[in-house]
């Protein structure tokens, strides 16, 4: 309840709103929707639920999967945020892809385990009425985090059916999802919840994932528009097989679904009160949400402590508010057609605490350092859209943003004796970023592309200050607050038949040299300018009503610009990504889907002398639908694959190596082998 009261009065008190994207107006039936004449590049495009039915996943987070190019792993349990990768960047977990839910942004700024982290666990896949993505960075509505592209999630307002769904499947898997729609106060009221138990495959840990959802939305359409209101829940726990050395299976210690600290996992809870309302030509939300992380991890073991291990505590605790407003406004100019789109957005991260500590089987030993942070942000924008002629369009956009940080050290002297006092401080910034695009229609199902802008990533606060490394006590340079990034593309887009639905992009993204804060560390590591030059293709066909065929395949060559000794790969830069689906649909009796995902070797240092093996992956999902019920098996990894999740190249130490020794190795995080669920549901 203190969630709750917390909640409702920083929204009645505090209605500092801000923070969202708008998507133009579409009638949304997924791929099948002609997009010629409404969308801004070749790279844009938008997924309905009935392609995400379908699919079968593994992990909530596979739903950006459905973006063409987006691989998205893991590297540890299933409640930490996925591991995603996207034109030729490890983004992580989000730093330069911007991903949004009912205008509530995902990513979050300062954040404890890594700047942009981005965990969809509190999403409820079944609920998603759409999903909008814009790659590049050419559309003025999209701010921070956006190098690489956005995604932006929208849930029903009202769902066709009531559903209850059952699903049971090996290494102790069960879920139960339960939608309800019912008339209420003038409105429509959607209830929807989701738990789920795992214990996963690990040979000598039990997951133990305890994960509970609820989404209660309420809509009340409006003379001109419509308004809803809408609280969900997130709660989880759960244990963590981290990656584990090469070294430590070749030696027979573990085996590839063992663990080197079987005390490893995490503790989250997210809970958010959000408004969206559409009324003419206005447009606007407001959010209030309340997190919270404890994630344990240990990717060295005993090379920093060879007593007690590496295990390390990071702790993120928030508030975040605000929102946005935006007005569109249909005009002419020299008799030519023309809207402008204006926006204003603003956020507050309000962050109690975002720390890290040492500890030992879930036991804090030490602080490294603890910090309150307030990290406050207003943008700007406007946007121009004009017809000049049957064929030929423009948008240009111009926004402005303004951060202000200010970071407060919560220790004074750490475990290592170093005073963090010094690393306190206020900082700003701010930054303009021009976009554009020209469009050629050539006729109903033809449409090509030219895209220009810059877009940007903020740094994690705290490096926009921290002077003291608190590992070592050295001096450190302040990281930029701004990063910026600059790209460029040509695309075309064809929607032929009303069965075709093609679209080939060739891009350049450009990211300026900066400094990083790595939260596993609690410091800053340097990093180079980049360029990145790739091409992507993708082609949905739907080849009868019954029958649909995609194919996706995204290319990218990504080096550094600046040469220096040590090589110019990126690590973790992957060059091929393949994905392809078959899918069926028989109306009220069989449907399937059968899909690879394939993604290529990467560099895991810059020399290049060491890359990762490339990874397949088959999922399968046959359904039956039975009058009001539905009956589906998934067979997830059909092949019992082992490759790789992940791979990094780093050094360790093991407890049985001598004293002192350190090695580098490669440290991954095997696939999870085949495994079988069935799924009962009924409509009601």
């Amino acid at each position: 309840m203190k969630r709750l009261q917390k909640l409702f009065l920083l929204m009645v008190a505090g209605p500092n709103l801000a923070y969202a994207h708008t998507i133009e107006t579409v009638t949304v039936e997924g791929r099948q929707t002609n997009l010629v004449g409404v969308s801004t590049s070749a790279s844009e495009g938008l997924i309905g639920q009935k392609e995400m039915e379908i699919r079968p996943l593994l992990r909530t987070g596979e739903v950006l999967e459905l973006v063409p190019g987006m691989v998205a792993t893991q590297h540890s349990g299933t409640g930490k945020a996925n591991q995603y990768f996207l034109r030729g960047f490890n983004l992580d977990h989000g730093t330069d892809f911007s991903t949004s839910v009912d205008g509530m942004p995902v990513n979050m700024r300062t954040h404890g385990h890594g700047q942009g982290y981005t965990d969809l666990n509190f999403l409820i896949p079944e609920t998603v009425s759409q999903l909008a993505y814009k790659k590049g960075a050419y559309y003025a509505d999209v701010g921070d985090f956006s190098g690489a592209g956005s995604a932006e999630i929208t849930t029903f307002k009202q769902p066709e059916n009531n559903i209850v769904d059952i699903t049971a499947g090996e290494y102790d898997y069960y879920r139960l999802f339960l939608m309800s729609n019912i008339a209420l106060a003038g409105g429509n009221t959607l209830f929807a919840v989701e738990r789920n138990d795992y214990d996963g495959p690990w040979s000598d840990i039990e997951e133990d994932v305890d994960k509970t959802n609820v989404l209660i939305k309420h809509t009340t359409p409006l003379s001109q528009g419509h308004m809803s209101v809408a609280f969900m829940t997130y709660d989880n726990q759960w244990n963590s097989a981290d990656q584990i050395p090469s070294r430590a299976v070749e030696q027979g210690i573990i085996d590839e679904l063992g663990s080197l600290d079987n005390t490893l996992g995490g503790e989250s809870s997210r809970y958010s009160l959000n408004a969206n309302w559409e009324f003419g030509n206005w447009q606007g939300s407001a959010y209030i949400i309340d997190y919270d992380l404890n994630l344990w991890s240990n990717f060295t073991y005993f090379l920093d402590d060879e007593t007690n291990g590496d295990q390390f505590e990071q702790v993120d605790d928030r508030v975040i508010y605000g929102g946005h407003v935006n007005y569109s406004l249909k005009d002419s100019f020299m008799g030519k057609p023309m809207e402008n789109r204006f926006g204003i957005e603003w956020r507050v991260d309000d962050i109690d605490e975002t720390g890290l500590y040492q500890s030992q089987a879930r036991q804090r030993r030490g602080v490294i350092r603890s910090d309150q942070v307030k990290e406050s942000s207003i943008g700007v924008f406007w946007e121009n859209k004009m017809t000049w002629t049957d064929q030929l369009h423009s948008v240009v956009g111009i926004r402005s943003d303004y951060y202000d940080f200010e970071v407060d050290d919560q220790v004074g002297t750490n475990t290592n004796g170093i005073d963090l006092s010094t690393n306190n401080g206020n900082t700003n910034d701010d930054i303009t970023s021009l976009k554009g695009s020209l469009i050629y229609t050539f006729n109903s199902e033809w449409e090509s592309y030219i895209s220009v802008g810059q877009g940007f990533h903020s740094n994690d606060a705290r490096g926009t200050t921290t002077r003291i490394d608190p590992s070592d006590g050295s001096l450190v340079e302040t990281v930029d607050p701004l990063v910026r990034s600059f790209g460029y593309e040509m695309g075309i887009r064809g929607f032929i038949s009303d069965k075709i639905n093609t679209s080939l992009s060739l891009w350049t993204l450009e990211l300026d040299s900066e400094l990083l804060f790595v939260g596993d560390a609690g410091n800053t590591e340097a990093s180079r300018r980049s360029e990145r030059n790739g091409f992507e293709i993708t082609a949905y066909y739907h080849i009868t009503e019954q029958w649909s065929a995609d194919v996706e395949y995204a290319y990218t060559d990504a080096k550094f610009t600046n040469s220096a000794p040590e090589g110019d790969n990126i690590p973790g830069a992957i060059e091929s990504v393949f994905q392809a689906g078959l899918n069926a649909d028989f109306g009220n009796s069989w449907f399937g889907s059968l899909r690879v995902r394939h993604f290529g070797e990467r560099p895991l240092i810059e020399d290049g002398t060491v890359k990762s093996d490339p990874s397949t992956i088959w999922n399968l999902r046959v359904g039956y639908h039975l009058a009001d019920w539905t009956f589906k098996a998934d067979i997830l990894n059909l092949t019992d694959s082992d490759d790789h999740d992940i791979d990094y190249f780093y050094a360790s130490r093991l407890n049985s190596e001598s004293s002192g020794q350190e090695v580098e190795d490669i440290h991954y995080h095997v696939m999870e082998p085949r495994s079988v669920r069935f799924s009962v549901g009924y409509q009601f």
